[in-house]
């Protein structure tokens, strides 16, 4: 009975471990040659075909949201002035990266893991490994730099739709004007802003597609474990993100001092 407790308890210890064995693989093979480029495009463009219009959509309610609520927060203190800046910022800071990537765990990601579960039940990827071809630098490097790559520009998205959405639902449902609105921003913000939610982006397309390949290519149990398999990579996917995005964000405080008006 010791054993058997013991045993469930350390599990969760040995998949981390597993996972960041696969996750340095993956890394060591982005530097291996020959690159599969017509992989990489195929992905990159399907990835980017079921991501970018939810994605869009999605940005729309979040700045809507942010703008709302931080400009009645600000309203409260009588700082209407400063809206802008602080609706700017947290979604070009948050918002845009963790939106871009939960569209990319759970629209590109699945779909990854779903394609590699079903090529290992199928045992393509014994096969492959037979003829002396490396699954993962053939199937799983390519998917990665798609992820990162859409990540990339998905986050650039919604940044520019989310701000938007936010100008727009302050100045026609809280009275604010476009210039305090722009001149706060401009006064606070500053280029590691941007930076940081670039970062953040290309961090979470590769959390999101390793995670991905991972489940995908160890999945078992005929078509139900393929299922299995892609809802492990989504609820994994998703816990990491928020880990990584504390993490980030506190490193970015004590980096990057703020800007004061």
């Amino acid at each position: 009975m010791a054993n058997l407790t013991a045993s469930k308890v350390l599990a969760p210890v040995g998949a981390a471990g597993t996972l960041f064995a696969f996750a340095l693989d993956v890394l060591r093979g982005l530097f291996r040659r020959p690159f599969q480029l017509r992989e990489f495009i195929q992905q990159a463009w399907f990835i980017a075909s079921v991501t970018i219009i939810p994605t869009a959509l999605v940005a729309i309610p979040f700045g809507a949201v942010i703008a709302l609520q931080v400009g009645g927060l600000i309203k409260q203190f009588g700082a209407q002035s400063f809206t802008g800046a602080a609706s700017v910022l947290a979604v070009v800071q948050q918002a845009a990266p963790i939106a871009t990537a939960l569209l990319i765990a759970g629209a590109g990601g699945s779909a990854i893991a779903a394609d590699l579960g079903a090529r290992k039940i199928r045992e393509e990827l014994d096969a492959m490994m037979v003829l002396g071809i490396d699954p993962i630098q053939r199937l799983v490097v390519p998917r990665v730099l798609a992820a990162m790559l859409v990540s990339l520009f998905l986050n650039g998205l919604v940044s520019v739709v989310g701000v938007a959405g936010g100008y727009v639902f302050n100045v026609l449902l809280q009275d604010g004007t476009p210039g305090a609105y722009i001149a706060s921003f401009t006064a606070l913000a500053q280029l590691p802003d941007l930076w940081i939610g670039l970062v953040k982006a290309v961090i979470f397309g590769l959390i999101a597609a390793v995670v991905a390949s991972y489940k995908g290519m160890n999945a078992g149990g005929g078509p139900k474990g393929v299922g299995d398999a892609v809802n492990e990579s989504v609820v994994i996917t998703f816990v990491l993100l928020f880990v990584v995005n504390f993490v980030l964000s506190a490193i970015y405080l004590q980096v990057v001092p703020p800007k004061t008006g």
